[in-house]
């Protein structure tokens, strides 16, 4: 038997900016990209179509939460949104806030490099991004 252990159902997933019953919002570690932020459902599912009408509005409320305080916070050339699950098959959003000098712009994170990273850049972001954490809290204690 081939039994596979879900790394969400076993970690946070990244660094804890809120959590509650259904949900919780990690800013994760992936290097370069400081303003990476993924919303996971707690419970394991693995589609979105799994939750029921009232769990998918509050998903999709966070989701929507992190993308409003990425986009008012660090003004990103664009906030990029994904729910792949092809690595990790439990539900999460992927919510990123992408720049025009970030190093694979205009690609998707996972393309590869167009440029080199702007260390200075990403450590100011990086900053930036504790704000980002704090407000995200806030907003979604409400």
């Amino acid at each position: 038997m081939n039994i596979r252990v879900c790394p969400l159902c076993e970690a946070d997933g990244g660094l804890l900016v809120f959590r509650n019953e259904e949900l919780r919002i990690i800013q994760a570690s992936e290097a370069g990209f400081p303003a990476f932020y993924r919303v996971v459902w707690n419970r394991h599912v693995a589609e979105f179509s799994e939750l029921s009408p009232a769990e998918r509005e509050v998903c999709m409320n966070a989701v929507v939460v992190v993308e409003q305080v990425l986009h008012a916070e660090l003004q990103p050339t664009k906030i990029n949104l994904a729910a792949l699950g092809n690595m990790v098959a439990h539900l999460h959003w992927h919510v990123i806030a992408r720049f025009d000098w970030d190093s694979h712009f205009p690609a998707p994170v996972w393309a590869a490099p167009q440029r080199p990273a702007e260390a200075d850049r990403l450590a100011a972001l990086a900053a930036r991004c504790l704000q980002v954490n704090r407000r995200i809290a806030q907003t979604m204690a409400l």
